[in-house]
């Protein structure tokens, strides 16, 4: 048993980055009262890591044969995060919700992709940029929708 963690070391640090990372920016959603939380932008993560790691995995396993190309299952993980965040988009009256959520989602899966690739510097830095635009921008856009709602009110009188 121990055996299996010693040699796939690099493979169990690549896919625990991911959930991490992926546990912090839901973890924010989680505290700025969002549906998708910690578990969903962990899975979304840990999901996106599995399936590069298995592309890398393949390409190794089937290096000589011709016209293989493991790199359209990572590429797939994008088509599949779209359904997903397709699924969180919902239009209520005239007010579009769920399209920061689906956002969150794509990035995620970006994240977990780099981690599943071994590029733990580049995961990091996008999840704390990451991070910026959902706690700063937040800050940012609340006095700025108070004044357009202002506005908006006053030109309907």
């Amino acid at each position: 048993m121990i055996e299996f963690f010693t040699s796939n070391s690099d493979v169990i640090y690549r896919l625990l980055l991911a959930v991490v990372l992926g546990v912090v920016i839901g973890f924010e959603r989680l505290f700025a009262h969002k549906e998708a939380g910690m578990k969903t932008h962990a899975l979304v993560a840990l999901g996106a890591a599995l399936f590069v790691i298995i592309s890398e995995l393949l390409a190794i396993k089937y290096a000589r044969i011709g016209g293989f190309d493991p790199s359209r299952m990572a590429s797939q993980i994008i088509v599949g995060i779209g359904f997903l965040g397709a699924g969180s988009i919902i239009l209520e009256g005239n007010k579009l919700k769920g399209l920061t959520t689906a956002s969150g989602f794509w990035v995620t899966a970006g994240i977990g992709m780099a981690a599943g690739f071994g590029f733990f510097s580049l995961a990091i830095i996008v999840t704390l940029l990451v991070l910026l635009i959902f706690t700063a921008l937040y800050l940012l856009e609340k006095p700025i929708k108070k004044i357009a709602q202002r506005n908006r009110s006053s030109s309907e009188d």
